[in-house]
């Protein structure tokens, strides 16, 4: 391959790049992103950086000492892709022509009707989002967050420090219920209780009132939540747009094989915008998470360079972790295929506790809420047996 063209400049963009070189790939590497900025973190948005303790340099992803040959091609966004010509079609009317392509494109925060047209109303993905948010933040008021996820939760977490009035809104009975299961989510969420901030579940968003900026949110029973600021928290979607018609099989993302594959040669899609094969479980899914951003592009560049089929190592459970109220929560695994979940250590008023989930007796998750030391060893455990 002389010309390899990574599209997406954040985490997955820049770890298929390392993962390339590591590889011995010495050819031309183009890296494309939308957004001006070199690759940053993006946990910390939610968090230190929004709360203001962290500054924009602390951010970046790259050593000052990291050279990784690549040609970056910065604000400007992919709009197709021709694959019989192996070429990336950009939104300026120039195009990359590459004989392998790494899709990285990521997920763009979900939004409601209407809410552009409103002052005051964000969303919260990038640099650029958490930027304005900050400014907005710093002038203290009412917030409402709309969805009580985990960017949600961790907002509604540094605006309480930060002093502002917070009411959380959540559609469904109980938050964090996708990831963590009912009983898991109900503990979790509990922290906004413990802190003051109001919880309101059960009930969706019918819409926002204000003028030009906005002024209250209305909820589908009819009431009204008074607000300065919104953030809306709905979760994200794969970007993914720009490929259609270009023989890319897309099903909530990029389908992908075991190794990061599509079903067109050349091609691999790494990050949160593709759905891979998980073989245990029998079918796709995306892993929207840090980590899996940062170690599945090896498996994705080695299938690339080989030109084919590789055996990828079974992936470590998905983990991720956030940080609420100054309790420290990690996960690893999946919820969804347990039958069970149990509390093996602490307490659950006190928030400190390690919980196991358990299918026909055996472990496939596990949650811990400030125990950082059990639950690295459980976490070891479920990768052992993965």
């Amino acid at each position: 391959m002389r010309t390899v063209a990574v599209v997406g400049a954040s985490l997955a963009g820049l770890s298929a790049a390392r993962s390339l070189r590591k590889q011995g790939y010495d050819g031309r590497l183009v890296v494309i992103g939308d957004e001006l900025h070199r690759p940053y973190d993006r946990p910390p948005l939610s968090k230190e950086f929004l709360a203001g303790s962290l500054a924009e340099a602390d951010l970046a992803l790259e050593p000052d000492d990291e050279d990784l040959r690549v040609q970056w091609l910065l604000g400007v966004r992919a709009v197709g892709l021709d694959a019989p010509q192996r070429a990336v079609r950009l939104a300026d009317g120039s195009e990359v022509r590459a004989d392998g392509v790494v899709i990285a494109t990521g997920a763009a925060a979900r939004t409601l009707p209407g809410a552009d047209a409103l002052a005051g109303v964000h969303t919260l993905r990038t640099l650029d989002d958490a930027r304005a948010l900050r400014d907005e933040l710093a002038l203290g008021g009412r917030l409402v967050v709309i969805g009580g996820g985990f960017i949600g939760a961790e907002v509604a977490s540094t605006a309480y420090a930060l002093g502002l009035d917070v009411t959380v809104v959540e559609a469904a009975p109980t938050p964090l219920a996708g990831p963590l299961g009912e009983t898991m989510g109900g503990i979790v969420s509990a922290l906004h209780a413990d802190h003051g901030v109001r919880l309101l579940c059960g009930t969706g968003v019918k819409g926002l009132s204000g003028a030009s900026r906005v002024e209250a949110v209305l909820l589908a029973d009819g009431r009204s939540v008074p607000a300065d600021i919104v953030v809306v928290g709905v979760g994200a979607r794969p970007c993914v747009e720009w490929l259609a018609g270009s023989g890319v099989e897309l099903d909530d993302g990029v389908k992908c094989g075991a190794d990061g594959r599509t079903g067109l040669p050349g091609v691999v899609a790494v990050g949160d915008c593709a759905s891979w094969y998980d073989p245990r479980a029998g079918l796709h899914r995306r892993v929207e998470h840090w980590t899996g951003a940062r170690e599945r592009p090896e498996a994705a560049v080695t299938a690339l360079l080989v030109g084919g089929a590789v055996e990828p190592s079974a992936p470590r459970p998905p983990y991720f972790w956030s940080d609420q109220y100054g309790v420290k929560i990690q996960f690893a695994g999946h919820a969804a295929a347990a039958d069970s979940v149990t509390i093996e250590e602490g307490a659950r008023d006190d928030r400190n506790v390690l919980a196991v989930y358990r299918r026909s007796g055996h472990p496939v998750a596990v949650l811990g809420m400030n125990q950082p030391r059990l639950f690295t060893r459980w976490r070891k455990q479920l990768a052992a047996a993965a």
